[in-house]
């Protein structure tokens, strides 16, 4: 037996907050401060290649059809090349700064892959809604990433880039697959759930 989809949803904002929560550490701090204790520099590109790598459990076992195969495996994969890349960087094994591209390249792949694996309209379900919203401050918010490599010496970007994985975190958590949004819930939606 299959766990609701939102379950699954709650688990992946259990990892985007934590996440998000220490880019924004580190933005603050500083690199050299995030730096002093060796692990620290390790921890969220690991968050971001086990979420990927977790991704593919979903995939397998949580779809219905091959959109959502699709989307789920390009989120994966996307979300583990960030996450890799990053781990690359602070090893010191990939040394080009332009290896921090895959970021803002995976938040396109993924808020893509939001819009495109969601065919019911914003107003349907509050799922429906979340996955439109989710979608659209993903490609949106893949400026963040994206200045934050061109100007990697901005706290401002790289504060951006961290709240993008704290309101995705929080959407996630918001996630009831049949409930309604804004008090409306389509009558083809099915029966509320609580």
């Amino acid at each position: 037996m299959q766990p609701p989809a939102e379950f699954v949803h709650w688990m992946f904002a259990t990892g985007a907050l934590p996440l998000g929560l220490c880019l924004l550490a580190q933005a603050v701090v500083g690199d050299e401060v995030w730096r002093r204790r060796r692990w620290r520099a390790y921890l969220w590109p690991s968050l971001a290649f086990t979420m990927g790598l977790l991704m593919w459990p979903v995939m397998v076992f949580f779809t219905n059809s091959t959109i959502h195969m699709l989307a789920h495996g390009s989120w994966a994969q996307a979300m583990m090349l960030a996450g890799a890349s990053e781990l690359g960087l602070v090893r010191g094994k990939l040394h080009s700064r332009w290896w921090r591209l895959t970021m803002p390249l995976a938040f396109l792949v993924s808020g893509a892959a939001f819009l495109v694996h969601e065919q019911n309209s914003w107003l349907f379900a509050r799922s429906a809604f979340l996955h439109h919203a989710i979608g659209w401050t993903l490609v949106l918010g893949a400026i963040f990433p994206l200045m934050a490599v061109l100007r990697p010496r901005s706290g401002a970007w790289r504060a951006a880039f961290a709240f993008t994985f704290v309101l995705l975190g929080v959407m996630l958590y918001c996630d009831r697959d049949v409930a309604p949004v804004f008090g409306h819930l389509s009558p083809l939606a099915g029966a509320q759930h609580r």
